[in-house]
């Protein structure tokens, strides 16, 4: 066989200028066969044609040369007016000037070369009309200036003869143009057609000086004798109609010259502006170019969006300028849209004018992801479009929008959001990625175990300073924003002052001391070799000094500011306390100061009387300094397998397993241990409302649950519901503390999501709508502990964008009317509309909660929907809040873990959960924040990170002479910090109480009240439904309390009954069944997980 590289032919030689002259050559070799492309070149016209015109190089290069012998004709011309003298004949000097010889060599010179190559360019370009090339303005000029010193060769006399040579410039522009044209053919770029309309714009400009400079000045060469710089000065003060009058025309021919000169100027100058007016508007639209120097000079995102809201916007913004390390960035906006008339009036203010570059272009298009410089960018941010009705078909642009970032720049970082989480996988190689609706089922289904959830993860993943809500009277708001400006930062243990010390000893150890010695909570570690991150990996962890420690504070380490050795050496009996938050140049400075102990920070705290009479005296154990019996390291189990299984098949006796969920499709987070039936529930009796021949219940109340059922108003059964099922059955909760699950769905769910969740206990799903009170009374919401709305699709498309939460808001309002006990936890589309949750009209306290949320909108806070009631309860969540996650993440790559952790949809071996307590009367005696945290480090080993609570909300009084008595909480906006005032509104708010629970029965019997009314007609339609009223009642109201969420409060707040603590506890799987069995009794009567939602909520 004959070798294939020696049958490959060498590519042919480049087309040199041997070539036209030698004409066709054949190669030298008789085994190879010479391929002749489609081209008569044959002919000398085709191969001066080949070489003048279609070869790009060369054309390039006799385009350059002509050019410059233009210009060199127009430097000649210049130079002979400077050397030609004056002359007093009148009209003589405007037909003959003074050349001398050499001079006229040269111009005879320049004059013959372009004449032979216009000739030539004539011949070439000749296609059966002479008179097509003949006629052309540019053959007329050239003939204009070359053939006359041509015929002074032959005839001296006429050396002397003028020659506009001056109009060469005009031949000079339209080289130019064309050589300019070559040369982005040449190098494979095309030229803006803002550059080129730019290019004529100063070309026709220069030549229209230039020529009426030389003409006047030529004409007045009989007038006025003027110079090329006085001809100049002239023309342009004429051109800006300024006119000094110092000037002027002298004869006849020279004014007539100014004339055409005007007329000229205003027809052709404002047709090359009005070109130009709207190549830059197009280009305004558009966006231009982000230019390589700038890519290379300085860093920048690409933000990709289908489409971009304002809302969007200003959130990207703001949470990514709000690091210090970001602010000299750039963004680059990637949208196919027309930038919005909002969207531009914000990128015209100052602050993102300079930051913000708009460009218009798909991701899909390689040229737009080169002008957006994709290639030098720091990150891609890619977002889904939430509001379209299909939002399958939104994750499917969003996945081609992945692939196409990813095959045109492979290094650059990328953080993908997607909508559905089966459709997750597709973009599993991205750096950071969202799914919405895995983290909003999520979100929802740990709102019904601890209560706002959503409102803690929101908070921790916001950028705030803690300066929200510091100037109100109202101390709930100023320690409920200062404890918001908590978030999650990271350090390695050896180069941290914090925790450095703690090397060596419990995790539960260093959690503790660090929180009550510098007010930080030490939540998470990760081994230096590993990239694990475990939350709470319990008491046996022991700290190294390479591992990372995750810790939430009010600022990181780094931005703190620590006395010197020698004040600490100095001071004896001292402690350093966090004891002050200073907010300076946007960058929060926790100072640390030191000072001495005083009886009201004591380290030890009295017992109450009753429980020092009792036999017993109530301590707190000492947290251990050492991991005390390390049978396991981190990540690894202790039980075995036959451990195991016992555990397993004693809670199978009452017909429940521990196990993976089977049939359970890909919904992007890992498996997790749930409860599920020991054999599988029929199909036929997951639907709650009919009976079969297995069960004849046909609503809630009829099967007599053991707890209160989660109600989830849906409208479709998605895979995003198996996030919300998970954790209500994770194998981490009681069995006995199991509340049942009704999904209420608008439409009938397919046979694959029956036969997953059939194997689950006590869920059960029932078609119909919110809308219907009746299938709200079937499905049990008359005792339900939580009913939750979930937003439905098919409104997210209004013509009016706020309007897609209307339908939602109004059917939320009429469930909280009608029973008004309800916890009631709804999803909407977007925050701003939170505040029409639990609205009330005339609720003066509402009126005063917006007015301030108004004021934190203008400092400019970033949280300023966070003191409207139903938020801060965690009675409402916005998906579009935790936009922050993904934007985070280009920062603090770990947060996106963390947050998964935390919500259960990652569960990783020696980390912890999220859970809550709730603080009884039993655990009053341990006062503070401080020491419950030393009680459950020392006892259980969890680590708390925050409190619930629920205080009561004075109010309103009922007669409206009684308003004057009443506080209104904005004239409470003025009440600063004087004592006399704050005592004479505490009195008038005791006065209004006393008068509101005293009404005066002078008046006679009190009117039915509307909410007895409400009720009244609840019981009627419930026996008209056939259903039992037993126990049904108008439900506590809870108008008169608010609840707030404190994120790592101070070690001395003080507990308060009810308050639910939220806690991280340690993987129960680390230790033995009898460690697991001592828990229950480590903190007196707790209640961890159960029920623990209040009825006034």
């Amino acid at each position: 066989m004959v070798d294939g590289e020696n049958e490959v032919p060498p590519l042919p030689p480049k087309f040199r200028f041997r070539d036209l002259l030698q004409g066709e050559q054949t190669w030298v070799n008789d085994d190879k066969v010479q391929v002749e492309f489609y081209i008569n070149e044959n002919t000398l016209k085709e191969r001066l044609k080949l070489f003048f015109i279609q070869n790009q190089r060369s054309s390039l290069r006799i385009r350059f040369i002509h050019f410059s012998l233009k210009l060199l004709s127009c430097a000649l011309y210049m130079l002979r007016v400077l050397y030609d003298p004056p002359q007093k004949t009148p009209w003589a000097p405007v037909i003959w000037v003074q050349r001398n010889f050499a001079l006229w060599v040269l111009q005879v010179s320049v004059a013959t070369l372009c004449l032979s190559e216009t000739l030539l360019f004539t011949y070439l370009m000749y296609k059966g009309n002479i008179w097509e090339q003949i006629l052309r303005i540019t053959f007329i000029l050239e003939i204009i200036n070359t053939v006359p010193f041509l015929i002074t060769v032959f005839y001296s006399p006429l050396r002397n003869l003028f020659i506009p040579v001056f109009l060469n410039c005009w031949l000079a522009k339209h080289t130019l143009e064309n050589m300019i044209n070559d040369f982005h053919r040449v190098i494979q770029r095309t030229q803006s057609a803002m550059s080129n309309q730019v290019l004529i714009l100063i070309s026709t400009l220069l030549c229209l000086i230039f020529t009426f400079t030389c003409g006047v000045q030529h004409l007045e060469r009989a007038g006025l004798q003027l110079t090329l710089f006085d001809s100049a000065y002239f023309c342009i003060v004429t051109f800006s109609t300024v006119g000094f009058g110092d000037i002027y025309p002298k004869i006849w021919p020279s004014k007539l010259l100014v004339v055409i000169m005007i007329c000229v100027v205003l027809l052709v100058l404002p047709v090359q502006f009005e070109q130009l007016a709207y190549l830059w508007m197009e280009r305004q639209k558009c966006g231009g170019n982000y230019s390589r120097h700038r890519a290379e000079t300085e860093r920048h995102v690409v933000l990709c969006v289908s489409s971009l809201k304002i809302d969007l916007l200003m959130d990207f913004l703001n949470e990514f300028y709000a690091h210090p390390k970001l602010q000299d960035y750039y963004v680059v906006i990637l949208c196919p849209a027309e930038m919005g008339t909002q969207v531009r009036r914000v990128l015209q203010i100052p602050l993102w004018s300079q930051r913000v570059i708009y460009l218009q272009g798909s991701v899909l298009k390689d040229q737009d992801l080169f002008r957006a410089k994709l290639d030098n960018a720091e990150a891609c941010f890619i977002l889904s479009n939430r509001c379209e009705v299909d939002r399958t078909a939104a994750d499917h642009q969003t996945i081609l929008r992945a692939w196409a970032v990813k095959d045109f720049a492979p290094k650059c970082p990328l953080y993908v959001q997607i909508l559905k989480p089966e459709n997750k996988f597709h973009v599993k190689f991205a750096d950071q990625v969202v799914c919405e609706e895995e983290f909003k089922y999520a979100l929802l289904a740990l709102n019904c175990i601890c209560p706002a959830t959503s409102t803690l993860i929101t908070l921790l993943v916001h950028t705030s300073q803690g300066l929200e809500g510091q100037q109100s009277p109202e101390q709930w708001h100023r320690i409920y924003g200062r404890c918001s400006g908590n978030e999650v930062y990271n350090i390695v243990l050896k180069d941290s002052m914090f925790f450095r010390e703690y090397e060596g000893k419990s995790f539960t150890y260093a959690s503790f001391h660090a929180q009550k010695k510098y007010g930080i909570c030490l939540i998470g570690m990760c081994r230096g070799d590993s990239k694990t991150i475990l939350l709470n990996p319990g008491r046996h962890f022991t700290m190294g000094s390479s591992d990372m420690c995750f810790y939430i504070s009010v600022t990181k380490e780094e931005n703190s500011s620590f006395p010197s050795q020698e004040r600490c050496r100095n001071t004896p009996h001292t402690r350093i306390l966090v004891n002050e938050i200073v907010a300076n140049m946007g960058t929060v400075v926790l100072d640390l100061q030191n000072t001495s102990e005083t009886p009201s920070r004591s380290s030890t705290l009295s017992v109450p009387a009753e429980t020092l009479k009792s036999s017993k005296r109530p301590s707190i154990s000492t947290v251990l300094e050492l991991p005390a019996s390390p049978l396991l390291q981190a990540g690894e189990s202790d039980l075995s397998e036959d451990e195991t299984g016992a555990l397993w098949e004693e809670q199978a006796s009452d017909g429940y397993i521990m196990g993976y969920p089977p049939n359970l499709p890909y919904i992007g987070s890992s498996q997790t241990l749930c409860h599920l039936l020991k054999e599988k529930m029929p199909n036929c009796c997951l639907e709650l409302n009919k009976g079969c021949s297995h069960q004849h219940c046909e609503d809630a109340k009829a099967y007599n649950f053991c707890n209160k059922p989660v109600i989830v108003s849906a409208e479709t059964a998605g895979n995003g519901l198996y996030n919300f099922i998970l954790p209500l059955r994770a194998s981490y909760r009681p069995r006995h503390e199991l509340n049942p699950i009704i999904l209420l769905l608008d439409n009938p769910p397919d046979e694959n999501f029956l036969e997953t969740i059939c194997w689950f206990p006590m869920v059960y799903y029932m078609v119909g709508s919110i809308d219907s009170l009746d299938d709200l009374l079937r499905c049990g919401v008359s005792f339900a502990v939580n009913m939750v709305v979930v937003d439905k699709e098919s409104t997210m498309s209004a013509k009016e964008e706020y309007m897609a939460d209307a339908k939602t808001i109004v059917n939320v309002q009429t469930l909280f009317r009608l029973f008004s006990g309800l916890s009631i936890i709804t999803e909407l589309t977007h925050p701003a509309n939170m505040r029409f949750m639990q609205f009330r009209a005339k609720d003066r306290y509402s009126q005063a909660l917006s007015y301030l949320e108004k004021k934190e909108k203008k400092k400019g806070s970033n949280l300023a929907f966070m003191f409207r009631l139903p938020f801060a309860a965690g009675r409402v969540f916005s998906v579009g809040m935790l936009d922050t996650l993904l934007y985070q993440s280009f920062v603090k790559d770990y947060v996106i873990t963390i947050t998964r952790l935390l919500l259960g949809l990652d569960t990783t071996p020696g980390s912890g959960f999220l859970c809550a307590m709730q603080i009884t009367e039993e655990e009053l005696w341990m006062q503070t924040y401080g020491r419950l945290y030393q009680k459950l480090c020392s006892s259980v080993g969890d680590i708390p990170i925050g409190i619930y609570r629920t205080e009561t909300q004075i109010p309103e009084p009922l007669q409206p002479s009684q308003s004057e008595l009443s506080v209104n909480v904005d004239d409470v906006e003025e009440v600063k910090t004087e004592p006399l005032r704050r005592r004479s509104l505490q009195w008038a708010r005791r006065f209004s109480r006393s008068r509101v629970a005293r009404p005066d029965r002078r008046q006679g019997p009190l009117r039915r009240s509307e909410r007895q009314e409400m009720a009244e007609l609840v019981k009627k339609r419930m026996k008209n439904l056939g259903l039992s009223t037993k126990g049904f009642d108008d439900m506590n109201d809870s108008q008169g309390s608010h609840s707030y969420v404190l994120i790592n409060p101070p070690p001395d707040t003080r507990l308060e009954l009810h308050d639910i603590v939220y806690i991280i506890r340690e993987d129960p799987f680390l230790f033995m069944s009898k460690d697991a069995d001592s828990r229950k009794s480590s903190v007196g009567n707790t209640s961890w997980t159960g029920d623990m939602q209040q009825t006034d909520h």
